[in-house]
């Protein structure tokens, strides 16, 4: 599935380079992330781990906000405020922040949303870690100062046209979206993209943005994560040299859950100018670090991970009427999003595909997946998240994980305790978390048809 709908990332001259990594080594014990823990009299939480074995320093901020916390009307804001971020502030020039990082050496400079959090990170070479912590803090601090309403109104540009590249007019795009909107029904905040609608963006007034900002973006609804090759003794004046002054705000309010459960299938054809017909299946299962959510990562693992997978045996090898397949758990605070997906051949019946996919999963109904399955897909996302671990900053990164798992639980030392969670798993816990949760009347299925260009 794109995940266009779910996180939302900004593009830029350092967007996407890699850090050089450090070694984890992987042992049957389950690895744990050294860590300390403390808060600003401003509220601003600080999470320091340094490591010395590469003169590298991963900064990491999360801000406790993303499109799971707009109201209706107000969509996409979040996302919005990830460009603005990059834009300039007080004391940073506009279009300078990406020249400063660049001529320090940054290997990794970007920004992401979610339904969840909005987050921005950069790797800086040891001796430009006070840079880095300087142009954050300033565009926490003094962001305002700058957003005229001819910048708001260039950036709305950007993200509009951004939504028309990414959702509107990329193959499956618009069905996907719909899938979405048809799992979480408005005004759930999860309904529809990250990215927002032209309705909402382009009706976003100054002043509505100015107090979105004032609301959610400031210390005490933020967190930091500073990694890597950094002074230990030095870092917190440094930390409150360029924070501390910043004044907190009132306490955010976080929106209650908005979830209901779905109690009868829900079915819509989207046409769309594809070559091939494709089918989704999708569910709203266990929120993350709940109860079912790793029992059903396991099992789109068992279903789609790789040409072994189940869904790709049976639907590509055996009887090969799909061109390609994907299952996934995706997890959300409010309720996570499992997909199903398969792309079939040409003029493939989706009624077919719909029915063959469903036999697949069901066979995870009526009998639990063997040993050997689960214990492969244990091991495959030990590997991927030990790979992570290898590097300090960027997507799975070990500053991102330390701030994944204070978000969400209020612990950055979760890593080992995840570990034991998957290692936990049983195939009867695969089982059961399936007959609970993916059954055809709580599903959402929509159906792609290929039409000819200029057709919709």
């Amino acid at each position: 599935m794109n995940r266009t709908f779910l996180l939302a990332l900004v593009g830029g001259g350092l967007a996407g380079l890699t850090a050089a990594s450090v070694a984890v080594a992987a042992t049957d014990a389950a690895p744990a992330l050294m860590f300390e823990k403390y808060t600003l009299a401003n509220g601003l939480e600080v999470l320091l781990s340094d490591d010395h074995r590469v003169p590298l320093v991963a900064v990491n901020i999360w801000y406790h906000v993303g499109a799971g916390y707009e109201v209706p009307g107000r969509s996409g804001f979040a996302h919005l405020f990830e460009h603005i971020m990059f834009q300039g502030s007080r004391n940073v020039a506009e279009d300078t922040f990406f020249k400063y990082l660049e001529q320090a050496g940054a290997p990794l400079v970007n920004g992401t949303t979610d339904f969840d959090r909005t987050n921005y990170f950069e790797t800086v070479p040891s001796n430009q870690l006070e840079l880095a912590l300087w142009l954050e803090s300033d565009r926490m601090g003094f962001l305002l100062d700058t957003l005229t309403q001819e910048r708001l109104d260039n950036q709305k540009a950007v993200v509009r046209k951004e939504r028309q590249q990414s959702v509107e007019n990329v193959p499956y795009g618009t069905p996907e979206e719909r899938l979405i909107q048809l799992l979480y029904p408005a005004p759930h905040p999860y309904y529809g993209a990250v990215i927002g609608t032209h309705a909402d963006l382009e009706a976003a007034t100054l002043s509505d943005v100015r107090e979105f900002f004032q609301v959610w973006y400031v210390p005490n609804n933020a967190t930091i994560a500073i990694v890597g090759d950094f002074d230990p003794r030095t870092v917190r004046a440094t930390v409150e040299k360029y924070f501390g002054s910043i004044p907190g705000g009132p306490e955010p309010v976080v929106p209650a859950s908005m979830t209901q459960p779905i109690s009868a299938e829900r079915r819509e054809v989207v046409p769309d100018e594809v070559e091939l017909p494709r089918v989704y299946l999708g569910w709203v299962t266990s929120p993350i670090y709940q109860p079912g959510d790793v029992e059903l990562q396991i099992a789109g693992s068992i279903l789609a991970d790789g040409r072994s997978s189940r869904l790709y045996q049976a639907l590509v090898v055996d009887n090969p009427i799909a061109q390609d397949v994907d299952a996934e758990q995706y997890p959300l605070a409010q309720g996570s999003l499992f997909t199903l997906e398969v792309t079939g051949k040409a003029g493939q019946s989706l009624e077919v595909l719909e029915a063959e996919a469903w036999r697949v999963l069901e066979g995870l109904q009526l009998a639990p997946p063997s040993e050997e399955e689960v214990l492969r897909a244990q091991r495959s996302w030990e590997a991927a998240t030990l790979r992570g671990l290898e590097g300090l900053g960027g997507f799975g990164g070990r500053a991102d994980v330390l701030n994944t798992y204070n978000h969400h639980l209020g612990d950055p030392g979760f890593l080992p305790k995840h570990f034991e969670r998957m290692r936990a798993v049983t195939p009867a816990a695969v089982q059961k978390a399936v007959v609970d949760q993916l059954r055809k009347d709580n599903r959402v299925v929509v159906h792609v048809p290929p039409i000819k260009q200029g057709a919709k």
